[in-house]
């Protein structure tokens, strides 16, 4: 059964990023996709989607309780919404094409309003995360553009769709190394693979977390995250040690108020930023790893 219920969540006071933390803290709990409230009152709603089996009022008011600082609250309604095929729904509502960085375009094998570009992605994104319109990929993927991948042994950590490995290796990328803890996001990421890289060999998947690392010391040229603050600094010792001496670290899935806590553990970890971008509030940083 593929039943769900759909929760709509009312955060007061308004706030994009309270509802970024509380979608995070809903992940947590079992929810598996998000939209974001209209643009007319940015952060004042929120809707979730979590399977029907793992649904529970408590735990849902649970994750509010742990995701909001003290001044915030959200209520929270909830609809049971009989199984359908859900990737067609997404597909229909909140998935268009765009293009990032004026030559990368990314659209659904099922659109026919493809623009015009110097590279084309297609990705089916079954409801996971990574199809270019989130902030945190759209900076990710703008830094893989100013990079000269050629030759270059990558590793995307927390793949998602598999979009930046693809991009990777299209960019020229000798190898990628693309981990995917969750089950579906990696059978989604090999179905991607599979559509856009002729070649898909040169992209290896591995189901797992940053446990994946070990055995693979200084084995990367570049090192890609898009995760979260939390999980990128508690692995950060684990991706610097993959990364060859002159590698590089690209991360992102935090806020601009969170660049110190990421820059202090990329330090400690022998790390030394040199670039960032923002864009809505989100981050990226570029280290660098030396001697």
């Amino acid at each position: 059964m593929n039943d769900y219920y759909e929760v709509r969540f009312a955060l007061s006071p308004a706030s994009s990023d309270m509802a970024d933390l509380l979608a995070d803290a809903l992940g947590q709990a079992g929810y598996e996709s998000f939209v974001a409230g209209d643009s007319e009152t940015p952060g004042a709603t929120l809707t979730a989607y979590v399977p029907a089996a793992l649904f529970s009022r408590e735990s849902t008011a649970e994750a509010i309780l742990g995701a909001l600082p003290d001044g915030f609250s959200a209520t929270f309604e909830e609809t049971f919404v009989e199984g359908r095929d859900w990737n067609a729904e997404w597909e229909k509502n909140y998935f268009s094409p765009i293009v990032v960085g004026g030559r990368v375009a990314v659209a659904g094998t099922f659109h026919t309003d493809v623009p015009q570009a110097d590279i084309n992605i297609y990705i089916n994104p079954k409801m996971a995360f990574g199809t270019g319109h989130h902030a945190t990929t759209t900076l990710m993927m703008e830094a893989l553009l100013a990079t000269d991948c050629h030759g270059l042994s990558v590793v995307d950590m927390g793949t998602g769709t598999g979009i930046l490995a693809i991009l990777a290796r299209i960019l020229g990328a000798a190898k990628v190394l693309a981990v995917e803890i969750d089950e579906f996001a990696a059978e989604n990421t090999a179905e991607n693979i599979a559509l856009n890289l002729s070649d898909g060999d040169a992209v290896e998947l591995v189901r797992s977390d940053a446990s994946a690392l070990k055995g693979r010391e200084e084995s990367a040229d570049l090192f890609l995250a898009n995760i979260n603050r939390n999980i990128i600094v508690a692995d950060m010792a684990s991706y610097s040690a993959t990364l060859r001496t002159g590698g590089h670290l690209v991360v992102s899935g935090f806020y601009v108020a969170d660049r110190p806590i990421v820059e202090s553990a990329a330090r400690a970890a022998g790390l030394v930023p040199t670039a960032m971008a923002e864009r809505d509030n989100w981050s990226s940083m570029t280290f660098v790893k030396e001697q």
